[in-house]
């Protein structure tokens, strides 16, 4: 028989993990991410530009999870990334020269995680990947050299997760 959420086993558990999305601004992606961020059960979910459309056009992919899911807009990444930075190890999730395949990453214990999205167009800003402790990628092995910002963070928060619970 299949479960539902009513019945379903699952344990809840928050993870300490904190993801920034650098203008992220497509509706349906925002919608998405609250969704993931509540599957995963991370700590918040900090949407930074100024244009973030929180509203009727994401609820549709969100399923209500914006109403208990931690959130807020913040215009400036820089600032929000300074004040995480004593705190956390911040991580980009972002193709580049060295970045480290997301397989073989291994978190530093004990210390809560940023993961930063960039922009669903331009990626993560050189900027930004300068304030990184790490950078991570997803390998991608057919043709195209980037993948959907809700599927990667997908991917991302699962391998996270896993290395969280062991």
């Amino acid at each position: 028989m299949q479960l539902t959420h009513y019945t379903s086993n699952f344990k809840k558990q928050k993870h300490p993990i904190t993801l920034i999305c650098d203008n992220i601004t497509n509706a349906p992606n925002i919608g998405s991410l609250f969704r993931i961020a509540d599957a995963f059960n991370i700590e918040e979910l900090i949407f930074c530009g100024d244009n973030i459309p929180i509203g009727k056009r994401m609820t549709k992919t969100s399923r209500s999870t914006e109403k208990y899911v931690t959130h807020r807009i913040e215009e400036k990444i820089d600032d929000v990334i300074l004040q995480l930075k004593e705190t956390h190890q911040i991580i980009a999730l972002e193709i580049t020269e060295s970045s480290t395949e997301l397989s073989i990453f291994k978190l530093k214990a004990k210390k809560p995680i940023v993961l930063i999205l960039g922009d669903e167009n331009f990626g993560v800003s050189e900027f930004v990947l300068e304030q990184c402790d790490a950078v991570v990628h997803i390998n991608m092995y057919g043709n195209n050299s980037s993948m959907n910002v809700v599927q990667a963070t997908s991917i991302a928060l699962y391998e996270f997760t896993k290395q969280l619970n062991f």
